[in-house]
């Protein structure tokens, strides 16, 4: 755990965020005051970001609300799982926002959908643009169905053969530009100067807010007792949205927003009051994988989410597992921070607790290695290099120590020849499948009591 922003008082402390005044977004929704309507947004193309000049100051509960009945009968009402585990850690209710299951397969579909809808016919006419590595490509591809507007969809040349052949079925032309998303985001932006199609942001966009904001609303009608929201932050858009809907409503309830620690651009930004760049974020948790917040929703999390916390890759692997195995339900380690974030300290989280699950788009082979790295992490999942006698037999002998101590071996490599070996010597690596870090320590202790050198 790292880099916390927020009040002196600590998570869990229920007392609202004393360290961000309520804004004026909150304020003129509480009151009931119409803001901006969501079509007055810039919608011109070519533009990466909305600038200060062409965006409204605040994003309000009108804003979102308006984008609820926008998606009325296109976004799905995701499911509230309650999870028996988290609620025993934590202590208190803890429910999963199942967007995962969303179409699309997260919340992206929200915000695009919201976006695209407010163009004028001309601006439909010439088409939408996007950049993503997959979620947003999805999201965009299908909204742009919906509403009978051409979609073209940059991804990066090494994107996953799922997410690309899943874009393309929900209706956009996919172009394979750049080896990161930096570089295909710039190819988009390109393309949208020179065709006239309109560019729609990830995240920075008060389109997009409103719509992922309309989550934060479903989470207050489908547990009206919640205490604390945990929610994943990329860009921004789905927290700050959240954070807009949460706060006008219920004020008093604790929004805790999650990064992975190798892409944890919010701390220093929030630090510094202003958005900055992080060098070449690194993390497997692609869809919160950006390297600058995004402008307009800055100002909403600066202003009111209470504390942003990172994640470890080892605590993103492990939530990932436990939610296929306690929850069965495939979320993608984006989707997972908040219970990443959950597991790593429990005890410092109010209940009733709802945790966000925003996406389940994984594809199968960077599961597989998850998997296997989740439970390593778990300490189900145990390495070991071991020294033995060169004999006939002394593999086996090993094998049926092994086997009494109830370990599954899930690969052996047998090295005879080395170097580094003496001449009655041997070297073992060993993979196997354990119980726990209780089970991994006791596999180990009983191999040195065998009289094995064990090297890992």
């Amino acid at each position: 755990m790292a880099a916390r922003h927020g009040d002196e008082d600590g998570p869990g402390s229920g007392s609202g965020p004393a360290s961000h005044p309520t804004s004026s977004a909150s304020a003129s929704a509480s009151t009931g005051s119409a803001g901006p309507g969501l079509a007055s947004g810039p919608a011109s193309g070519g533009s990466a970001s909305a600038s200060a000049s062409e965006v409204p100051e605040t994003i309000t509960l009108d804003d979102i609300r308006g984008a609820q009945k926008t998606l009325s009968g296109i976004s799905r009402l995701t499911a509230l799982e309650g999870s028996r585990y988290l609620s025993g850690l934590v202590g208190s209710p803890v429910h999963l926002k199942c967007e995962n299951l969303q179409r699309t397969g997260s919340f992206k579909l929200r915000g695009g959908y919201v976006r695209i809808s407010g163009l004028s016919a001309e601006e439909r006419a010439a088409g939408v643009v996007a950049a993503s590595a997959g979620n947003h490509a999805q999201g965009v591809a299908l909204a742009a169905s919906l509403l009978g507007v051409r979609s073209t969809v940059f991804m990066p040349e090494g994107a996953p053969l799922p997410k690309i052949a899943a874009t393309r079925d929900y209706g956009a032309e996919v172009r394979l530009r750049g080896q990161i998303v930096d570089e295909t985001m710039r190819a988009a932006q390109e393309y949208a100067e020179r065709t006239g199609a309109v560019f729609i942001h990830p995240f920075d966009h008060p389109d997009i807010i409103a719509g992922q904001g309309t989550v934060g609303l479903e989470i207050l009608e489908q547990c009206p007792e919640v205490r604390t929201v945990v929610v994943g932050i990329g860009g921004g858009g789905l927290a700050a949205g959240i954070a807009v809907a949460v706060k006008a409503l219920r004020p008093d309830v604790r929004v805790v927003g999650v990064q992975a620690e190798g892409a944890a651009a919010y701390p220093p930004s929030l630090a510094a009051g202003r958005p900055v760049s992080i060098e070449a974020p690194v993390t497997m948790a692609d869809g919160i994988k950006v390297g600058r917040p995004g402008d307009v929703p800055f100002q909403i999390i600066d202003e009111l989410v209470d504390e942003v916390r990172t994640v470890t890759e080892d605590e993103l692997s492990s939530a990932l597992l436990l939610c296929l195995e306690r929850a069965k339900l495939v979320v993608e380690p984006a989707g997972a921070s908040p219970v990443a974030a959950l597991l790593s300290a429990p005890e410092s989280f109010e209940g009733p607790v709802v945790a966000v699950l925003s996406g389940g788009n994984v594809d199968p082979l960077l599961m597989q290695r998850i998997l296997r790295h989740g439970m390593a992490a778990a300490g189900r999942y145990l390495s070991l290099r071991l020294r033995l006698t060169d004999r006939p037999g002394a593999l086996a002998t090993l094998l049926g120590v092994l086997s009494t101590l109830d370990a599954n071996v899930l690969d052996v490599s047998h090295v005879r020849t080395n170097p580094r070996l003496g001449l009655s010597e041997a070297e073992v690596e060993l993979h196997l499948e354990t119980k726990g870090t209780d089970h991994c320590e006791e596999v180990r202790e009983a191999l040195r009591g065998a009289g094995y050198t064990v090297m890992a």
